[in-house]
């Protein structure tokens, strides 16, 4: 088995780590705990087990590597759902992450450059700016004089991720085989949309085309900054872009010195997620603190900046249409519209009764909803809503996971900058705008534009079609009159055989009739 080695090494660092000490008591977790405790006895006396559980859940996953990083990125900033002490442990994970040294920075620029690190840079720190879970930054200084940073990826960590995708894929596997309703959990198409994700981080220069695109979707816009890159000395492995100054979105005690409307950070944080998901279809996908700055230079309408566009999410025509239908109906608490939308995108099957679906989502939203807006967790929510809408065979759609992640991200930030944020009524008007927008002539009139030229280009060739067309119904029309000529005479044939079946029958009945008549007059 491939994956044997991986496994056996994640089950190595859960004992060592005693991770079983974060589950609630069970039968299940005392027995894990016999088993973990028994595989962790050569770390008895390690000063490891000296720290809290938390910062030995963060040490754990830091030295299983990126998938799992990751993982406690995305958990760091639900502390609606995680206990304080852990939220704050895992918040080191955004940034912190341990660096390398070997190979060294110069050497890893001279091997990109193909040339004296010197021609280009004035200066180039040896101690990292930041380290991450897939690469690691360095502060330096163009001959120009600019300030830059170089992002360069860690030393084999593209056989690490393998590894752990592999591994992830025989887990999906069994969850499909042994798990109940495990194949609608999709787990393997979740994961091989993961798989595609991940290792598309371990390309630059597609994060660099990202951030280009994501900064001309911004540009000149007063509420997201996305730095420059700087391609004449980027490559696939080495990414160089402007050095930014801003203030860390997390630190909260600068962001107030700095006399910071907090709340109005946390509302703008919202609008730029439903503006790029909704009005450019293109969204940064990894917006944990590590990754946003805030520019204080207006305190009362403050900027945010971008870095680390190596995630990004992209939603069709269609799903923007469906996302942002469906999101309206649950704000207006419209059960019947969400039931609909549904069963017309296919998320659940078909014949799925829309009365009885409706009052399942009202039984688990009333309750909701009945608390004030601003106490409302969205991603509990959509829990909930998974949660029942399975009981109705609901599958997965791994197109959108990745958007619900962004969602659940930007909701986590919302609320640590402002407790009190009202995400329900930030977000209501903005997709009621979109709504209306996309109903008003002009936007039809523009769509239809767009559609004109390739109506051009294929009107030459529409005469064909027709005949094409009238040709192929011909066709079918000739087929059907066949089929429908054989099945009368099958029917024919049907019929001539139970007319003989019923005259042999009676002959037969008469026969019988005459030799027991004959018997009878003899005998007498």
């Amino acid at each position: 088995m491939k994956h044997l080695p991986r496994l056996l090494k994640i089950i190595s660092v859960a004992a060592k780590y005693r991770l079983d000490k974060l589950a609630p008591a069970s039968g299940r977790s005392r027995l894990l705990g016999m088993v973990l405790g028994t595989l962790g006895l050569p770390w008895t006396g390690n000063a490891v087990r000296k720290l809290p559980p938390a910062d030995r859940l963060r040490a754990a996953l830091e030295e299983l590597g990126p998938i799992y990083i990751k993982f406690g990125q995305l958990l760091s900033t639900r502390r609606d759902f995680l206990p304080h002490d852990i939220s704050e442990a895992l918040q080191s994970l955004q940034d912190k992450v341990p660096g390398f040294s070997k190979p060294g920075i110069h050497e890893i620029i001279e091997a990109n450059l193909g040339i004296d690190w010197q021609q280009y840079f004035q200066h180039v720190d040896t101690s990292p700016l930041a380290s991450a879970s897939i690469a690691q930054v360095h502060a330096a200084t163009l001959t120009s004089g600019e300030e830059v940073v170089i992002k360069v990826l860690r030393p084999n960590i593209e056989q690490t991720i393998r590894q752990d995708i592999h591994l992830l894929k025989w887990v999906a596997t069994i969850i499909e085989r042994y798990i109940p309703n495990g194949k609608r959990l999709r787990p393997k198409e979740v994961i091989a949309d993961y798989e595609h994700v991940i290792l598309g981080e371990l390309n630059l220069t597609s994060e660099g085309a990202n951030a280009s695109l994501l900064r001309r979707n911004f540009d000149n816009s007063l509420l997201l900054y996305v730095p420059k890159v700087y391609w004449d000395i980027s490559r696939e492995t080495m990414l160089v872009s402007e050095r930014i100054q801003g203030i860390p979105v997390s630190d909260i005690d600068t962001l107030r010195a700095h006399n910071v409307d907090l709340k109005r950070l946390a509302e703008i944080g919202v609008e730029i997620f439903f503006t790029q998901v909704f009005d450019h279809s293109f969204f940064h996908a990894d917006m944990h603190p590590g990754n946003i700055f805030v520019d204080p230079e207006n305190p009362t309408s403050p900027r945010y900046i971008a870095i680390d566009c190596a995630i990004i999410g992209s939603l069709s025509n269609d799903d923007q249409q469906y996302l942002a239908r469906n999101l309206l109906a649950i704000f207006k608490r419209d059960y019947r519209k969400v039931a609909e939308l549904h069963v017309e995108c296919g998320w659940v099957p078909p014949d799925t009764r829309v009365v009885e679906f409706e009052a399942a989502m009202r039984t688990v939203c009333e309750p909701i909803f009945e608390r004030p807006l601003r106490d409302i967790s969205f991603g509990y929510l959509l829990v909930q809503l998974f949660r029942t809408a399975g009981r109705f065979n609901m599958e997965v759609q791994p197109s959108l996971v990745l958007l619900q992640k962004t969602l659940l991200n930007v909701e986590g930030l919302g609320r640590q900058l402002y407790p009190d944020l009202d995400l329900w009524q930030t977000a209501l008007p903005f997709l009621e705008r979109w709504n209306k927008r996309r109903m008003q002539p002009s936007y039809l009139w523009k769509e239809l534009k767009t559609h004109v030229p390739d109506w051009i280009e294929q009107f030459p060739h529409l005469p064909q079609l027709v005949l094409d067309s009238m040709q192929h119904q011909q066709n079918l029309q000739s087929i059907h009159q066949r089929m429908q000529e054989q099945l009368a005479m099958q029917q024919q044939a049907i019929e001539r055989q139970q007319a003989s079946t019923k005259r042999w029958r009676v002959a037969a009945l008469l026969s019988i009739t005459a030799a027991v008549a004959i018997w009878y007059f003899i005998l007498n």
